[in-house]
């Protein structure tokens, strides 16, 4: 500290209006006013922040090996394919795997019973090695399936991440009464929670507003408004409230936008929290922080290894308790080794060579983080408050209220310009060089159906988008 301080002793100290009068000379003269910005939901930046005068970390001290959990998802069509990318991955540096489950094999691992599951995660210690399930609607049974191969042990490391909302607000129809699954989910989760108390229930999910083109506090206000239906729906099951709400995980997306993507999950801990006080436990947000699918880019693919970069340490600077990366090769295909050890080493090196999360809150006390956190955070309540009075998280899936507002920041985002992208929009190649991806053809495998007895929900689907795509065709 006293070589900074006597480093700097020869310089004037910089004042607001010597810098104001820095920028009219590079500005030719225009206010220092015209360099303010907004977000897509019109949220102010603005160009200079003066230090926060009242602000205190929304952390606590963090694991010194390891700060948050290093997490991979695991997709592959092929059951013995995917067996072998969850046994490199944890071999290689990663924490816990995600198993994306699709008895189709289209968009995830082809499994549709208890042994399906158990070839896909054999030789994984589930004491040892956190396993987390996505499976929309067939959440529940998959539940039981990894509940088969835990055989109740107690120190079985289960993220069950029930989240039948999220594949409701996505494919706008649900197989049955939408509120006929979320009992279903919660039956199976309260069930198992008397034999895994420190599992994680559900996974309440903000993402799908993100993937569909919406704002950062439009995606807390889905997560928050999930997670208390979850936690309702878990008290409805017997569960007293300080148990429902433990075990609930919170969802959210971040991208290449550091600022914003870290300030989000900053709001969204001031969010659950108030939420959390005004029902009763003093819980602390859970938060499984996943890279944005809508910034990667088809074309000049290898320019998503930034992107992913920067939401990685944005996620683990925002305090994310897991961090999923997703490969630079997404948008093409399935990943090949390379690009899996890509997105677990680019974690790994933020972690234990950036030293990222050796700092409990490092953004803390920054005029312009704590000025967003506070913004995101009161505009999140708000568009919360609004899903709340219009019935909840069903109602304004089924009323359209949620795909109205993920429709207005899409035009504001349209009405800005055109994107500047790296690779696309700026500094395209001159000759784009695709990086290598697996080619398969599914083969889809006999599952129970996720139907349940009554009319089919409905909602405007909230449908992923990626940013660069309409710039790739041209």
């Amino acid at each position: 500290m006293t070589e900074v301080a006597s480093l700097a002793a020869g310089f004037p100290p910089a004042s607001e209006e010597a810098w104001t009068e820095l920028v009219r000379k590079t500005l030719k003269d225009r206010p220092p006013e015209s360099l303010k910005g907004a977000t897509v939901e019109a949220l102010t930046i603005e160009p200079l922040y003066r230090p926060a005068a009242d602000s205190r970390p929304l952390l606590g001290p963090r694991d010194p090996i390891r700060p948050w959990d290093v997490r991979t998802l695991v997709s592959h069509p092929d059951p013995a394919r995917a067996n072998r990318e969850i046994l490199a991955d944890l071999g290689g540096g990663a924490a816990s795997v995600i198993v994306r489950i699709d008895p189709t094999g289209e968009t995830g691992v082809a499994v549709g019973s208890a042994e399906g599951l158990a070839r896909v995660l054999e030789g994984v210690e589930l004491e040892l090695a956190p396993v987390a399930l996505e499976a929309g609607f067939l959440g529940p049974k998959a539940a039981d399936w990894l509940h088969a191969l835990a055989k109740s042990s107690p120190g079985a490391r289960l993220l069950f991440h029930l989240d039948p909302l999220s594949g409701f607000a996505e494919a706008g129809a649900s197989p049955g009464p939408v509120e006929s699954h979320l009992i279903a989910a919660a039956t199976v989760a309260a069930r198992l929670s008397q034999i895994y108390p420190k599992a994680s229930m559900f996974l309440a999910s903000g993402r799908v507003v993100h993937e569909a083109g919406g704002g950062e506090a439009g995606e807390i206000a889905f997560a928050a408004a999930a997670g208390l239906a979850y936690a309702k729906a878990l008290v409805r099951q017997g569960l007293p409230i300080d148990a429902a709400f433990a075990g609930l995980t919170l969802g959210l997306a971040a991208d290449s936008d550091v600022f914003l993507s870290l300030s989000k999950l900053r709001a969204a801990r001031l969010v659950w929290g108030r939420i959390a006080q005004a029902s009763g436990p003093p819980a602390q947000a859970r938060i499984e922080a996943r890279a944005s699918q809508r910034m990667l880019a088809a074309k000049d693919a290898w320019t998503n290894m930034l992107r992913l970069t920067a939401a990685g340490f944005a996620a683990a600077a925002g305090g994310a308790d897991a961090v999923v990366l997703g490969c630079f090769t997404d948008p093409l295909g399935l990943p090949t080794a390379f690009a899996r050890r890509q997105s677990r080493n680019a974690q790994l090196v933020l972690m234990e060579e950036a030293h990222v999360g050796r700092v409990a809150d490092p953004a803390a006390g920054s005029g312009y983080v704590e000025a967003l956190t506070d913004q995101l955070a009161r505009a999140a309540w708000d568009r919360f408050q609004a899903i709340e009075a219009a019935g909840g998280i069903v109602a304004a899936l089924a009323s359209g209220l949620i795909a109205r507002d993920v429709e207005r920041a899409r035009l504001a985002r349209d009405a800005a310009g055109k994107p500047r992208i790296v690779g696309v929009t700026a500094f395209p190649p001159e000759k784009d060089a695709p990086p290598e991806v697996e080619r398969v053809e599914p083969r889809p495998v006999d599952a129970p159906s996720p139907r349940l007895p009554g009319p089919d929900g409905v909602c405007p689907p909230l449908t992923p988008i990626r940013l660069s795509a309409p710039f790739e065709a041209a």
